[in-house]
């Protein structure tokens, strides 16, 4: 009896495209598990490994293959997930990106990353187009002003995180930057006493005053000279962006007299300076705190030490709010970055 329903069946699919229908009956397993797991959500739904294994055997076995389209507009949702970056210029926001397309994935998800070079207009008109393709989750990463994106997903019924800068319409995820600037900071000062220079001539480059990460990071800063009681000057604190041009002028406007540490706010900002050192034009003596990581900065011969953010967590962080319950707009989860090991180029006495 059941060898003939299964002849009939396989007869029944020569003619016509097989359903979940056809994957349920094969497997033993009813229609509504099949589909979760064939839209990636059945982890969400906490259905064992063992069940979407069967299923996905079935799948194949009878010759399933998804129509996305169809899919969709049955299920009303589109598979897509979207991310707004600025550039891919370092290896935050390419990290960001890397690690978003494969819990995407993960997912069942099809991942759509943007990149806008910080202009409104043009991270309005990637929102909206995105919208309308109806992506299931949006997340903006390093967008300066957050909010009118995020009422735009909020009326179109869009889940959406801010990600690195936080917005008060939306959950956000951010990086400690304080805490992990402080630490840096505090490594940075220790350094440059141990190597017989004087703490109070650091000097802090890069970044943009009124945005959120820099201006935590030179509240870290700050405080770390006060947790060692080294004086602080308020003009050593040189925010001139993230280009590596425009940090190279303020780089080589201290070459002459070059301080004996500089906490650098990005390894964009650090170009700048590698420019200079290439060109012979910076001692070897400055010690060198990074609030970035980039493994090719260790084959600067000025002694380095870095702060990675840590885009895994990030990332896992964002998801979480998709999946979980309500998180309220304007809340924050902040992630503690990782601090990278201190590079000793050949000679340098870097404890």
């Amino acid at each position: 009896m059941g060898q003939g329903r299964g002849q009939a069946m396989r007869k029944a699919k020569a003619g016509r495209r097989s359903t979940i229908y056809d994957i349920a009956e094969a497997a033993g397993i009813s229609a509504s598990t099949v589909s979760l797991v064939m839209n990636g959500s059945w982890e969400r739904y906490r259905i064992h490994a063992d069940t979407a294994g069967r299923v996905l055997k079935a799948a194949e076995a009878v010759g399933y293959n998804a129509n996305q389209r169809a899919r969709g507009l049955r299920l009303q949702r589109s598979s897509l997930a979207g991310m707004i970056i600025p550039h891919y210029r370092n290896r935050f926001f390419a990290g960001l990106a890397e690690t978003f397309e494969a819990r995407a994935r993960e997912r069942g998800l099809c991942p759509i990353v943007v990149s806008t070079q910080r202009d409104d207009a043009t991270e309005r008109q990637v929102t909206e187009t995105l919208i309308a393709q109806a992506v299931e989750c949006l997340i903006f990463a390093g967008v300066n002003r957050p909010d009118p994106l995020n009422q735009l997903c909020i009326d179109a019924g869009i889940a959406c995180v801010n990600l690195d800068l936080p917005g008060a319409a939306a959950p956000s995820v951010v990086t400690d930057n304080r805490g992990g600037s402080t630490e840096l900071t505090l490594r940075l000062i220790d350094m440059v006493a141990e190597r017989g220079g004087d703490p109070a001539q650091i000097q802090f480059v890069g970044g943009r005053r009124g945005e959120f990460a820099t201006d935590e990071r030179m509240i870290g800063f700050e405080a770390a000279f006060a947790a060692r009681q080294v004086a602080f000057h308020p003009e050593s604190i040189l925010p001139c962006g993230y280009q590596p041009s425009a940090a190279q002028e303020v780089f080589a406007r201290l070459a002459d007299h070059a301080p004996p540490g500089i906490f650098v706010n990005s390894i964009t900002a650090l170009e700048g300076l590698a420019r200079l050192v290439a060109a012979g034009r910076w001692p070897a003596s400055t010690v060198l705190g990074c609030f970035d990581w980039d493994p090719f900065a260790y084959a600067m011969p000025l002694p380095v030490i870095m702060m990675r953010q840590d885009v895994e967590e990030l990332i896992r962080h964002c998801f979480a709010v998709f999946d979980g319950p309500g998180v309220p707009p304007g809340s924050r989860i902040v992630v503690p970055p990782r601090d990278a090991a201190a590079h000793r180029p050949p000679g340098a006495e870097l404890a």
